[in-house]
């Protein structure tokens, strides 16, 4: 901001001073110097004067005049002011009429209100409906209210579906083991590597061995898990390990139970937190292996596994499905597990994939416990199978149902008779998977 100049008032006074003695320099004696104009001669001449005269000097009748020609336009102004109706869209006009000098209320125009539509940018003008009256109203698109509309066949039928999904995990979300974040990406990773490490059909490329014997193994194994009360996990991996290694190894029929011992062992080591020992087996085996055959026959599986446990079993699947089913009914878990079981025993199953496996045995399961509906939504949206996709496997394992109350290899039978698995091995099987008579 530029300074302003100040003046000195003593050199302001002494040019005043010296004009004065330029304009009369012979009246230095007072007699004929002019008296300077006051402050009301001073602004008459700057505004050129009044009427023409600019030098008018300031008395009383000319000071009321101006004080009065000032109060004379305020009072025009503010009449000015008034006579002025807002434009509001609410105005009140006075009218005269019939020479009565009656004053007439004239009734406010209704407000009119723009509204833009989305689809067209024609402008339409509404009147405002009354304050008591008003419904407000949101214009959607073309001009369509944000009222409740009437329900289509499609949305109900969508809304109905997803709520017959049930959020499976929503009791799990502050169990930090449960890993609710990161399970529906476990078990995608799950279904999708599931056949990487899934044995093919061998049975035919072993000499000496054939699928008898391979369910007296595994029979036997059963009573060996249950004697060691070891975890479900290490049983299905032991299985999971002797498949995958009789699928690339030719063995005698002498070996077999060696191969099982030492698989046992492994998937122990694997899977619990206090594995059997090496002396355990030999006893089991009635010393019919020592502890060195033992020891070399697991470092060959694991050379020609290539050290991979980290396997999804049946068990996996098992666990995610039956919480899908019904979480909470011990009944159905018991029943589960049992035709899983069965299944893992016989060779023929080998030809379905773990999540099969899993899933037609849960079918299975609700299809002999009477559980409606058979197959739900949620069981669809969690397995991945639609309920034709199941028949096939649900029906074989059924029949392994009927028929293991006769079979001669009873450890599974045995091991579900008990109260404390339900002895849901004694349950009838499905009549409506059996096969027809």
């Amino acid at each position: 901001m530029a300074s302003r100049v100040v003046i000195p008032q003593q050199a302001r006074g002494e040019a005043v001073e010296n004009k004065v003695h330029k304009k009369n320099p012979v009246a230095h004696d007072g007699k004929n110097r002019r008296a300077l104009g006051d402050i009301g001669n001073m602004v008459a001449a700057a505004r050129g004067g009044v009427e023409g005269k600019p030098n008018r000097p300031m008395t009383r009748s000319f000071h009321a005049q101006l004080i009065a020609n000032a109060e004379a336009a305020r009072a025009a102004e503010k009449n000015k002011k008034q006579m002025v109706v807002p434009d509001a869209g609410r105005r009140i006009e006075a009218l005269k009429a019939n020479n009565n000098n009656k004053i007439v209320n004239v009734k406010p125009k209704p407000i009119e209100v723009i509204d833009l539509s989305s689809d067209t940018e024609e402008v339409k003008k509404k009147p405002e409906k009354p304050l008591n009256n008003m419904k407000k109203e949101v214009e959607v698109g073309g001009g369509a209210s944000l009222r409740k509309k009437a329900p289509t066949l499609t949305s109900v039928l969508t809304a109905r579906s997803k709520a017959q999904i049930v959020d499976i995990d929503a009791a799990d979300v502050d169990n930090e083991l449960a890993a609710v974040e990161y399970i529906e990406d476990m078990y995608k990773f799950y279904k999708l590597v599931e056949n990487e490490n899934r044995p093919h059909d061998y049975i035919d490329s072993q000499p000496e061995i054939n699928e008898q014997m391979r369910a007296i193994l595994v029979d036997w194994l059963v009573e060996v898990h249950t004697k060691f009360e070891l975890s479900p996990e290490t049983f299905y991996l032991t299985i999971n390990i002797i498949d995958r290694f009789l699928a690339v190894k030719t063995i005698s029929r002498r070996e077999l139970q060696l191969v099982g011992i030492s698989a046992m062992l492994t998937a122990s080591k694997y899977e619990e937190i206090w594995a059997p020992e090496v002396n355990d087996f030999v006893c089991l085996s009635d010393r019919a292996y020592t502890h060195e055959q033992i020891l070399r026959m697991e470092k060959i599986i694991l050379g020609k596994l290539e050290w991979t446990l980290t396997v999804p079993t049946p068990y996996v699947f098992l666990v995610r499905f039956i919480k899908a089913s019904f979480p909470g009914d011990k009944q159905l878990e018991h029943m589960v597990y049992f035709l899983a079981e069965l299944g893992m025993m016989h060779y023929a199953t080998i030809m379905y994939c773990p999540s099969m496996i899993a899933a037609s045995a849960v079918y299975a399961a609700r299809c002999t416990l009477n559980v409606g509906p058979v197959w739900n939504d949620t069981l669809k949206l969690h397995t991945g199978f639609a309920e034709t996709q199941l028949i096939d496997c649900a029906k074989h394992l059924s029949n392994l149902h009927s028929m293991a109350e006769k079979a001669k290899l009873r450890g599974i039978y045995r091991k579900y008779m008990s109260s404390e698995r339900g002895s849901v091995a004694l349950l009838t099987p499905a009549k409506a998977l059996l096969p027809s008579l």
